[in-house]
């Protein structure tokens, strides 16, 4: 898998990470307005029929998450062998860091659905005490997340530059390629093709 997102192209990767997602969302945002439309015009609404829309968002988000993870995890560990001897990365700290977001997701995800099945059922009744302490527990949780996909991203972006340089390297000298792949989509025109020459693809 790793090395098959490092040889992938430009084009391949922004496909898989976010224009399939996003078509998958755009169905998905049709249908919930035809249903709105249908709702509108119907003498005896069904409120609870949009919910059902709401049971594939899971899956649209594990499916760019999926591809995304992917990605930084092959730059990140792939590359590590291209990396100068004396130099050491912090590979466990990142590896550490990087499976405590999609632990986290993946929880969030299933919160997300047991609560979407219990508001769309035939007789809706939600446990307020479930969803309480489950939103009690998300946000501490979300702002830890967001941390470790931040260093997540500097890793990744230390790891390219420290293989293309061939040295040690300081913030400012990746900090540029650490926004690009914080803003993807534009990024990985950007960073994949460096990642292509690296690895003679």
């Amino acid at each position: 898998m790793i090395h098959q997102f490092l040889k992938a192209k430009h084009w391949q990767i922004f496909t898989l990470t976010f224009a399939v997602p996003m078509i998958f969302y755009f169905i998905l945002f049709a249908g919930m307005m035809s249903t709105a439309i249908h709702l509108s015009q119907s003498q005896q609404p069904d409120p609870t029929m949009m919910l059902n829309y709401m049971k594939f968002f899971p899956i649209i988000i594990l499916l760019f998450m999926a591809s995304l993870f992917g990605w930084h995890w092959s730059v990140a560990i792939g590359l590590q062998n291209k990396v100068p001897e004396p130099i050491k990365m912090k590979v466990k700290k990142f590896k550490t860091f990087f499976f405590i977001p999609l632990i986290y997701m993946l929880a969030f995800l299933a919160f997300f659905s047991l609560t979407m099945n219990e508001l769309s059922g035939p007789n809706p009744e939600p446990n307020l005490k479930f969803m309480g302490i489950g939103l009690i527990l998300i946000i501490p949780m979300h702002l830890f997340s967001i941390f470790c996909m931040l260093y997540s991203l500097y890793f990744v972006a230390k790891t390219l530059k420290t293989v293309e340089l061939q040295k040690e390297v300081s913030f400012s000298e990746f900090a540029g390629d650490f926004f690009l792949i914080w803003f993807f989509p534009i990024g990985v025109w950007i960073i994949q093709p460096r990642i292509n020459k690296i690895v003679g693809a």
